[in-house]
């Protein structure tokens, strides 16, 4: 039973927020509006944007104070590099010491291309001489058929035969083993490049984050405050700097459900700040939500449903913010007004007018 009466209080509770919000939307509705306009109080507001390291690391210094406003790409703060400078000094010295590497390991295939030579010059001589001996041997055999010379000088030739073809064996074995020194030595080389290549890509790389290490501006907007402070050590993607992006400012204001079924997306509107009311501001409505705000619990009669209210936003033209951006601020209170019936026209009070030379009318 407690727990039912927990559902009712809080179900009372829904329904007066949601009846006090309808009540203050139709107070505040300004008199003499056509029927096809309707309104809701609210405030400008723009997109937040943190400016963060990339690394972790210790701040250097912040160039840009609170309330400046900031180019996209403009520094606004620079982390301590120190780390990252000696990193690339060591980078640089591998590499030089890679590249030295690959003239050596060059030298080493042009030497053992010259070993392969002389090899393939001991083969042609060794073959030349197994020839020789083969020559000799067949004259001795015959001769020695023949008993006109000694068995012995055939003996003799045989052996020499013999070791003409071993010594060819030989140099063709050292020939393949030149071979190999070299596909060794190219392999050197190969390898000796890729380190070459990886130690670029090192200074490459520490480069980059030297670079990023100099915070930059995202966007154009104006500084809203600091997060840390220089000499505060920060982690990876630890904010420094908070903007707001003056670019993309919009004003979010509430609508009963009869109007706020009637409002598409792009429709025309107009925006009314209590610093400059003469001034309406022309906007076009970027969202409608498809859920209410400030619904009762158990919705069952139409005048409830009429309470339910439904947030609306409007944007404000970026060409028209970047013509005033000096004077844009967000935060100021001011009306939203917008056309539920197109045919209808905007009453005097609403009319673009040209806003004077330094105003502060999209603040």
């Amino acid at each position: 039973m407690s727990m039912n009466k927990r559902w009712i209080v809080r179900g009372l509770i829904v329904a007066a927020v949601a009846g006090i919000a309808f009540l203050l939307w139709t107070l505040l509705k300004p008199a003499g509006l056509p029927e096809g306009i309707v309104g809701g109080n609210g405030r400008l507001e723009a997109t937040e944007i943190d400016v963060a390291s990339k690394s972790a690391g210790r701040i250097k210094d912040i160039v840009a104070d609170e309330g400046q406003l900031v180019k996209a790409g403009e520094i606004v703060a620079h982390m301590d590099v120190d780390v990252l400078d000696a990193q690339r000094t060591e980078a640089v010295a591998q590499l030089a010491e890679a590249q030295n590497a690959v003239l050596v390991a060059q030298t080493q295939v042009a030497q053992r291309e010259s070993e392969k030579a002389a090899a393939q010059a001991v083969v042609r001589q060794r073959i030349a001489e197994l020839n020789a001996s083969r020559k000799r041997l067949a004259r001795s055999e015959t001769l020695a058929r023949e008993g006109a010379t000694a068995v012995q000088e055939r003996d003799d030739d045989a052996a020499q035969t013999e070791g003409a073809a071993a010594a060819v064996e030989a140099a063709r074995a050292q020939l393949a083993s030149a071979e190999v020194a070299i596909t060794n030595a190219r392999n050197q080389v190969i390898g000796s490049r890729s380190r070459v290549e990886a130690g670029r890509a090192t200074i490459q790389r520490i480069e980059a984050d030297i670079n990023d290490s100099s915070l930059r501006a995202p966007r154009d907007g104006r500084v809203q405050y600091r997060v840390a402070q220089p000499g505060e050590v920060v982690t990876a993607g630890g904010r420094v700097l908070s903007l707001v992006d003056l670019s993309d400012v919009t004003i979010s204001f509430f609508l009963p459900a009869t109007a706020a079924g009637r409002v598409a997306i792009g429709s025309e509107a107009r925006i009314v700040l209590d610093a400059i009311p003469d001034y309406p501001i022309p906007a076009r409505i970027s969202f409608v939500a498809d859920v209410a705000q400030f619904t009762p619990k158990t919705v069952e009669t139409q005048s409830e449903r009429e309470k339910m209210m439904f947030r609306v936003k409007a944007r404000i033209d970026p060409a028209l913010l970047r013509k005033h951006i000096a004077q844009v601020k967000t935060g100021l209170p001011g009306m939203a007004y917008v056309r539920i019936d197109p045919g209808i026209a905007w009453p005097a009070s609403l009319a673009v007018r040209t806003l004077p030379e330094g105003s502060r009318a999209v603040q």
